[in-house]
């Protein structure tokens, strides 16, 4: 009896711990991590392209956590929104597979340094000139340990070519970066509304509220829809001045669509602010600074989901 006893209590030990490792095995198979870059908008989801799993359909959550993070070991986190997420941004993302095989992302991650080139490619703005001057300096450098080292005179003339097509690549990724991201050649716009401000004004005047509130109706009728908001100022005032302002106007048309007009941050873009550029009338006259004080905001669709 004694035996029979001891027998069934390794019995019953046994089927716990083989229960134990398939619930740890079964828990590892759900879990997922993905690493790459941002490459689309669409909707409650993004599509992301990594090395290793090619492209990923990404599914954003209201309980999606979204992680600016930096340091050596990320230990500085900074709680950020979905607006965020741009295309261009390399990203970390942790979360499991539904069964439309889309990754639900539990934590987005990236770093802010590279959230900032991000934004500035996709606001078309990206500091190339800036790029390729360090890139010339360190081909100057290059060529002068040329002169002051003749016996690895081969060796350095191979170093500056390989210098040479990486600001070549470099150039021709900025312009390919700068065709998809700053001009979104690959949506299609389904509706427009433009809000202008008054002088140093940043506050929505109520003539354009109604409109807004329209535009968020319509929108909400179209399948995977976005909303891209741009800012711009006129070129009256520093230069800091005005992308300060163009920044404020983007912002408050970004509240007020999420407030007034029940847009979700999932559906809208990074709020664009661009300043001066792209002037749509001549600053030499108070009317024309009238309409280059604006905020230009669209609803965009996905030429692949509209079949076109």
């Amino acid at each position: 009896m004694r035996e029979t006893k001891i027998g069934n209590i390794a019995f019953a030990a046994i089927v716990s711990l083989a229960a134990l490792l398939l619930l740890c095995s079964t828990a590892l198979a759900q879990s997922a991590q993905l690493q790459g870059v941002i490459d689309g908008r669409s909707g409650a989801t993004m599509t992301v392209k990594s090395q290793d799993s090619g492209t990923v359909v990404v599914l954003l959550t209201d309980s999606t956590q979204v992680e600016e993070v930096e340091g050596g070991f990320h230990m500085r986190k900074k709680q950020m929104g979905m607006t965020a997420l741009v295309p261009g941004l390399p990203v970390q993302v942790k979360g499991s597979y539904n069964a439309q095989n889309q990754l639900v992302a539990d934590s987005v991650k990236f770093k802010g340094s590279e959230l900032q080139t991000a934004q500035d490619i996709q606001a078309g703005v990206a500091p190339a000139e800036q790029q390729i001057q360090q890139q010339q300096q360190q081909m100057q450098q290059t060529e002068q340990q040329i002169q002051q080292q003749q016996a690895a005179m081969q060796k350095q003339q191979a170093e500056l070519t390989a210098e040479q097509q990486k600001i070549a690549a470099n150039k021709a990724a900025i312009a390919a970066a700068n065709k998809r991201f700053g001009e979104l050649g690959e949506y299609n716009i389904l509706g427009e509304v433009t809000v202008l401000f008054a002088n140093g004004k940043v506050a929505i005047d109520p003539q354009y509220k109604p409109q807004l509130v329209q535009l968020a109706q319509k929108a909400k009728t179209i399948d995977a829809y976005v909303i891209q908001v741009k800012g711009y100022a006129s070129a009256v005032g520093s230069a800091a001045l005005n992308q300060k302002l163009s920044t404020e106007r983007a912002d408050n048309v970004t509240d007020f669509l999420e407030q007034q007009g029940g847009i979700p941050l999932t559906n809208i873009l990074a709020p664009g602010a661009m300043g001066t550029s792209r002037q749509v009338a001549a600053d030499t006259t108070a009317e024309g600074q009238a309409d280059n004080r604006r905020v230009v905001v669209r609803i965009l669709q996905n030429k692949g989901i509209a079949g076109n």
